[in-house]
């Protein structure tokens, strides 16, 4: 199993992500405040930087007003599989 955060679906993640931010029509800084994080841990994610766990995945979810579930089950369809990469 590959664990680098520079793996296509992590970067599909980080771009989905940044995208759900921006239709929201919220900042970074305005989704690190709803996280009670600061603006870099937004950034950091963004850009691939940082890796983040099921549990913040949920929380940035849920904070930019989308169903996590709904969000994966859209990234591994499109991943083909529908398993999230076969990894």
């Amino acid at each position: 199993m590959k664990k680098s955060i520079h793996s296509t679906e992590y970067e599909a993640i980080c771009r989905k992500l940044l995208e759900m931010r921006r239709l929201a029509g919220m900042t970074q800084q305005q989704l690190a405040d709803a996280l009670a994080r600061e603006q870099s841990f937004v950034w950091r994610i963004e850009n691939g930087e940082r890796r983040l766990d099921l549990l913040e995945f949920f929380w940035v979810c849920r904070a930019l007003g989308q169903d996590a579930r709904a969000v994966y089950s859209e990234l591994a369809s499109a991943w083909g599989d529908g398993d999230g990469g076969g990894r």
